[in-house]
């Protein structure tokens, strides 16, 4: 019992570790204001913890390893959730061949810098290509979000950093294995086997469990994102047990239950959101305990010369051969060239090669860790600016209707709990005006902290907060209505809006 924390210094770790975390928050508003991807300031506040800064001493990096995988799994889930499909769906082709393809152009074109300009060995150069390669989820959900892109350019990016880990961690995986690594085709194979397991596992999880979840009423809401969460994790370690990829299953079981409009499902996105924003704070604070500034001396240059050719030759010509079928326009490739942002991943995947006990496998973690601060702050700031040049400046989307389902289970129904948003069309429409399916009727009306039962001619204005029950039979068609007239107005139907 010698090694455990007495009382008094348990409340300190807790006091200190209360006092991080309201920092780390407080950074989230700093990060919005400056478009600064919060990861670096997480990473500052790790490093000023670690060595060289209070002194903290840690170096466990199978630790570190399994926490990050851990907190990626928690990162993708919630990037699964988050991502409709009606965005992402049209430029799944053009994310796919960018998790596959433009991730072998990447790692190919920035092996060959890395071979070529400072003689590192095939293998090592193989290495570090393939840890730079995966663009990171957690920094492109938190920045692209809030830029004025278009759909289309926002789902293909969002959708190639929840597919692109998988790809990447097989190769990491394979090329830190001790002895030679198999031939091409072997590696290949490899690749088309795990992402096949993992996807199958993923997607049959992923409605599996939604269609279980729309029919079991449980006790209490708050049970319904531990369900959810438990299914996504099941995914990942099903997929893992089967030797294929856990990655791709977390992110798709994930996408499967966040679009199949589950019960309480505003409260389960916003219980995901607080769980990865815990895990990405821990994470890059982990990662700063871990690095040592005062050994990164060395690692500037190369991680100058090889960050600059990753992005300025190995993202921009895996983006060219990615999307050529797809006849993408050229400012649309501009922008997905340089939002390639790097991030917590390729940091983790470099604690591999150290936990294996790849030669110089210190000096490619610190290559790593240099490119990702110095490249993030070169690319998040100028994101908007370049958005701007590229004429991706005309305003984000609407926010879409939320739209929350209690299931009312013995008596066959649904009581829907709908809010509109300052810039809904649903402003102005009278209840009748609706016209909801047969079967389903606005029973309150929530404004101003004040609550009354609605009259067909009732008014909807913002910030008004409805209640309407729905049977069973036409509850999705009662949520496309609503959503629909939220966008289009109270004739939607008449412009093509069918929610």
């Amino acid at each position: 019992m010698g090694g455990l924390l007495s009382v008094e210094e348990l409340d300190r770790v807790l006091l200190v570790g209360a006092a991080v975390l309201l920092v780390a928050i407080v950074a989230v508003r700093l990060s919005t204001r400056t478009g600064l991807p919060s990861l670096l300031i997480y990473l500052g506040l790790g490093l000023a913890l670690g060595t060289d800064g209070l002194g903290i001493e840690f170096s466990d990096v199978e630790l570190t390893r399994t926490l990050g995988y851990a907190a990626l799994i928690v990162i993708l889930a919630e990037g699964g959730l988050t991502t409709r499909w009606s965005t992402i769906r049209p430029v799944v082709p053009v994310a796919v061949a960018l998790a596959t393809v433009g991730v072998g152009v990447s790692v190919g074109v920035t092996a060959l810098v890395a071979h070529a300009a400072f003689d590192m060995e095939w293998r090592h150069a193989l290495l570090l290509g393939a840890i730079v390669s995966s663009t990171d989820a957690a920094a492109v959900f938190s920045v692209l979000r809030r830029l004025p892109l278009s759909q289309r350019v926002v789902g293909a990016l969002e959708a190639e950093s929840g597919f692109n880990d998988a790809p990447v961690v097989i190769l990491v995986s394979a090329l830190s294995m001790p002895g030679e690594p198999g031939s091409l085709w072997q590696l290949l194979g490899m690749l088309v086997f795990e992402l096949a397991v993992g996807a199958v596992v993923g997607l049959a999880v992923g409605r599996v469990g939604a269609a279980t979840l729309r029919r079991v009423a449980l006790p209490a809401s708050g049970l319904y994102p531990l369900a959810v969460f438990g299914l996504i994790v099941g995914a990942y370690a099903a997929a893992a047990l089967l030797h294929g990829s856990g990655f791709l299953a977390t992110y798709l079981a994930a996408l499967v239950l966040g679009n199949a409009r589950l019960p309480h499902g505003p409260a389960t996105r916003g219980f995901a959101e607080g769980l990865a924003w815990l895990a990405q704070i821990g994470l890059f604070i982990l990662l700063g305990l871990l690095a040592t500034p005062h050994d990164m001396g060395s690692a500037l240059l190369p991680a100058l010369v090889i960050g600059t050719a990753l992005l300025l030759l190995a993202r921009p010509l895996s983006v060219l051969v990615s999307v050529l079928p797809f006849r993408m326009p050229w400012r649309e490739q501009a922008i997905l060239s340089w939002a390639g942002l790097r991030g917590a991943v390729p940091i983790v995947l470099a604690t591999v090669p150290l936990v294996t006990g790849v030669e110089r496998a210190g000096q490619l973690f610190n290559i790593v860790f240099v490119l990702v601060v110095v490249f993030t702050l070169v690319q998040g700031p100028t994101l908007p600016w370049l958005a701007r040049l590229l004429g991706f400046g005309h305003g984000l989307d609407a926010h879409d209707l939320g739209v929350e389902s209690a299931p009312l289970e013995h008596l066959g129904a649904h009581l829907l709990e709908v809010r509109v948003p300052d810039d809904s069309r649903l402003h102005g429409v009278e209840i009748f005006e609706l016209r909801l399916p047969r079967g389903a009727a606005v029973t309150l009306v929530v404004r101003d902290g004040q609550s009354f039962v609605p009259t067909p001619t009732t008014t909807l204005r913002h910030g008004d907060e409805l209640l309407v029950v729905t049977t069973e039979e036409v509850r999705e068609e009662t949520e496309r209505r609503l959503r629909a007239v939220s966008r289009g107005g109270k004739l939607a139907r008449w412009f093509g809006e069918h929610g």
